[in-house]
């Protein structure tokens, strides 16, 4: 039965820790900007592309 106490124990330990970086994260401004990261993915390749051929001088 003490086992049981102390996984119980450190089981709320864990839980508070993951807690506390979520709250942190939040306060940092972690997720403020929900926007621009799902529109990031659609526009990489094209800013990838466009640096690729400006780098390049034209002949």
């Amino acid at each position: 039965m003490s086992v049981v106490a102390i996984l119980l124990g450190f089981s709320m330990l864990v839980a508070g820790g993951f807690l506390a970086a979520f709250l942190w994260a939040v306060r940092s401004g972690q997720f403020t900007d929900r926007h621009t990261p799902a529109m990031r993915m659609l526009f990489d390749d094209d800013r990838k592309d466009r640096r690729e051929t400006s780098n390049h001088p034209s002949s």
